[in-house]
């Protein structure tokens, strides 16, 4: 129940159009939420919802036993981006959203196996292309990892066309390994 908390006071500063409802119902809901992650993962996650309208509860839609908690698309975002994320993932996603520091104690993990949205690979807070941001027009499928200490990073490729995995929001608190991977189709 942390994880819910956690996330229902990320979202509280969030816009209102990200709280309109692209799923109405439940069931599609866990769907969209569990096909962000293998099956090993996304059959046993606690699954979230966003909240219906800004500063509201996040709802759970399911129970989950494991250290996991997935959440459906995101339903103001023109990419498919559902996710599903650990707990140093959750703190991220925590500071993120409203804006505060952050430096991961531990690596965590987080994946997004449907893509996500365009977005620049150098601002967390980027709402749009510009000459300079180094603009991603499409999601890639992908698994995230975030370290301790960013000085691990050091040396890897920082762009998205070396052909792998690559840092994204370097010299950020935000900074993360993107490892690139094939569409994910759940099991139904």
């Amino acid at each position: 129940m942390n994880r819910v908390l956690l996330l229902t006071l990320s979202c509280c500063l969030l816009a209102p159009t990200v709280f309109a409802q692209a799923y109405t119902d439940n069931e599609a809901k866990i769907r969209s939420a569990m096909s962000a992650a293998p099956n090993s993962i996304a059959d046993m996650a606690t699954i979230i919802d966003w909240p219906a309208e800004a500063g509201g509860e996040m709802s759970v839609l399911r129970e989950g036993s494991r250290d996991w908690t997935c959440l459906p698309d995101m339903p103001a975002t023109s990419g498919n981006d559902p996710m599903c994320l650990d707990q140093p993932w959750l703190l991220w996603a925590d500071a993120w959203m409203n804006h505060k520091e952050f430096q991961a104690t531990q690596t965590g993990f987080g994946y997004m196996l449907q893509g996500g949205t365009a977005e620049s690979n150098i601002d967390p807070y980027a709402d749009g292309p510009t000459e300079d941001n180094e603009w991603m027009t499409e999601g890639v499928p992908h698994l995230m990892i975030i370290v301790p200490d960013p000085e691990m990073l050091a040396g890897l490729p920082t762009t998205a066309d070396s052909g792998g995995p690559w840092v994204m929001w370097r010299d950020t608190p935000f900074v993360h390994v993107m490892v690139p991977m094939p569409l994910y189709e759940a099991d139904e």
